[in-house]
């Protein structure tokens, strides 16, 4: 794919990059790397002060890069505007509550027979991170974030469509002050990423994309013994139960499958509905679905912008064919919209079946496939059957439900009456071909940090006449 700006609202192409020569990539990764011996010295309050001032300095650019996410990708302006002011909270967050992440964890020294023992978290040094265009600021930010919290070095491989989106994130970091070559845009095709992996002086790898490319990530690092972070998507259930209240849940169905013009990997693109309730809630997600506003995405009133490249609407469309040519009946929508653009319509298909390809794969797309079912059990037992286990719903008043849902759903993430989102505050990740590993929180910063075991003995005075025997190594 070319390094390029192509609105997908028009199919116009307005700006085309070429790529890294072999030499300026050599250099960056250099630099890079001389960047890390000096970052990882940085306090964390140093690091959390630039932190809070690229918040301030993203708050300030928001309508120009929101415009910009909207111009490469076709995401709404609304939607563009709501990423960047999440990107500005998930910096500040990490500035007040990183500091605290980092200080060292007490152990018991006196069971180790130490006067001291805790845990110190340091960071790794060079991360490569791929990330992909749907949402170009904020995939990339949650790894950025907690990255540079932690002290760690990025280069971000960005996806080939977002470029100027890629180029801003770099001039975002260094506008905010932090020091020169902390993080830096490569802009390469996906040819070039082994050679990067491979390089001595990156040390790990984070990417969230389909699953054959983080099967080719996940190998590469591991023969060369590097760590990874990895989300490939999702296929996310949304099940319905009679006690929930149906007009909510319609409500939140149709954002929590369009949102992002249907391209979100914790979209719910699976719905299970209750027998008892299928007809009445098909109804309400169907006339929603319906009345959703299909156009340029830079209006004020547009709720469904095109789909970010030709190829993806192509996609889509297929896997709607398939299912229609196999016994799948649409209730709402299932062509493309007769416009300039890659514009598909919000579509409703019920009578799915394994025969059919969608039945199995992620559809990136504004198309829901709805299951009637009769039971809970059911709609577990068909929701974990697909490969992949990201996010997932549950719509129920029930708390003996509830509990089997989050006991027995095969997912990173588990939400009760609400869709699937990301926070700082809390883990995000997946299970099964969704991936491994967490972003987010905590748990997402260290996923890059050596936690590091320190123990100090009693000094010379303090072991004079001590017993050390009956202690055991390894």
């Amino acid at each position: 794919m070319a390094i390029a700006t192509i609105n997908p609202a028009t199919g116009e192409t307005l700006k085309t990059y070429e790529p890294l020569p072999a030499e300026a990539l050599e250099e960056k990764i250099a630099r890079a790397a001389e960047a890390f011996a000096r970052y990882r010295l940085t306090s964390p309050q140093e690091r959390a002060g630039w932190l809070r001032s690229a918040a301030d300095v993203l708050e300030g650019d928001a309508d120009a890069v929101a415009e910009l996410m909207t111009t490469e990708m076709g995401k709404t302006l609304a939607a563009a505007k709501a990423e960047a002011a999440k990107c500005a909270t998930a910096l500040r967050w990490y500035a007040d509550h990183g500091p605290a992440m980092l200080e060292p964890e007490p152990k018991d020294a006196s069971a180790v027979k130490a006067t001291q023992a805790y845990v110190v978290y340091q960071p790794l040094g060079v991360v490569l991170a791929i990330m992909p265009w749907n949402f170009p600021l904020w995939q990339a930010m949650r790894f950025a974030a907690p990255a540079l919290m932690a002290g760690n070095v990025g280069l971000l491989k960005h996806a080939s469509n977002v470029p100027q989106t890629a180029l801003y994130l770099e001039e975002l970091f260094t506008k905010a002050g932090f020091p020169a070559d902390v993080f830096q845009t490569l802009l390469i095709g996906s040819g070039e990423i082994e050679r990067v992996l491979r390089d001595d002086r990156v040390v790990a790898a984070t990417l969230t994309g389909s699953a054959p490319a983080g099967q080719s990530v996940a190998a590469i690092a591991g023969d060369a013994l590097k760590p990874t972070v990895l989300e490939l998507g999702g296929s996310d259930p949304f099940i319905v139960m009679p006690s929930t209240d149906l007009e909510k849940a319609a409500a939140v169905a149709v954002t929590a499958r369009n949102q992002n013009n249907g391209q979100s990997c914790i979209a719910a693109k699976r719905f299970f509905v209750h027998a008892d309730v299928a007809e009445e809630f098909t109804r309400l997600f169907a006339e929603k679905i319906a009345a959703l506003t299909v156009g340029d995405p830079m209006a004020e009133d547009t709720q469904i912008g095109p789909l970010a490249t030709e190829q993806g609407r192509e996609d889509v469309d297929t896997y709607v064919r398939d299912a229609v040519d196999k016994g799948a009946t649409v209730v709402v929508g299932g062509k493309r919209v007769d416009r300039p653009g890659w514009f598909y319509e919000p579509t409703l298909l019920t009578g799915i079946t394994p025969e059919m390809d969608l039945y199995f794969e992620e559809v990136f797309g504004p198309v829901a496939a709805l299951f009637t079912v009769n039971s809970l059990d059911e709609a577990i037992e068909i929701a974990n059957s697909h490969p992949y286990g990201l996010g997932s719903n549950l719509w129920s008043e029930d708390e003996d439900e509830r509990a089997r849902f989050i006991r027995d759903i095969a997912s990173g993430m588990a939400f009760v009456n609400g869709m699937t989102t990301s926070h700082p505050e809390l883990p995000f990740g997946g299970v099964k071909q969704s991936g491994y590993g967490r972003e987010l929180t905590e748990t997402g910063m260290r996923e890059f940090m050596n936690a590091k075991t320190v123990w100090i003995g009693p000094s010379s005075s303090e072991r004079e006449g001590g017993d050390t025997a009956g202690t055991a190594s390894e």
